[in-house]
């Protein structure tokens, strides 16, 4: 039986949203992926942008590919990064091969990632952001 285990933690601010993701970035390696959920407005971005600079990557690169629903962004190992926003059917979201991405030899961040759930590989990680009083996140990273 596997064990699941989560760490939750607490963000007043973007770029303490960044710093969690940069953490959590340094600790993955190629095949990773990293599921993100939360509402519009939650801080899903701000979390690639956290990981991309961790992996050597300026923030400002990544950026949210809503209408674009997939950015590469180069580096060693590169960041795949989906949004699935704009896509409301399983079928159009099984189109996208995002087995190809799953199976490439970089890092795969999902947004609206409960939109494939049947999809995502197994160890997928799971951040899931939740919007607190005063501007605050509640932020729980979920592995598998």
């Amino acid at each position: 039986m596997k064990r699941s285990t989560a760490k939750t933690y607490n963000s007043s601010a973007p770029e303490e949203t960044a710093g969690i993701a940069r953490r959590l970035a340094k600790g993955l390696s190629p095949g990773s992926v990293v599921a993100l959920v939360g509402p519009l407005g939650s801080g899903k971005t701000v979390f690639v942008k956290g990981m991309a600079e961790a992996l050597g990557l300026p923030a400002a690169t990544a950026t949210s590919p809503t209408f674009s629903i997939i950015n590469e962004y180069e580096g060693d190992p590169p960041l795949y990064h989906i949004d699935l926003y704009r896509l409301e059917h399983a079928e159009e979201i099984a189109e996208l091969g995002l087995h190809e991405y799953f199976d490439a030899a970089g890092i795969v961040a999902v947004e609206w990632a409960e939109r494939a759930s049947g999809l995502l590989p197994e160890g997928t990680i799971t951040v899931t952001l939740e919007r607190t009083g005063g501007g605050g996140r509640k932020i729980t990273v979920s592995r598998t």
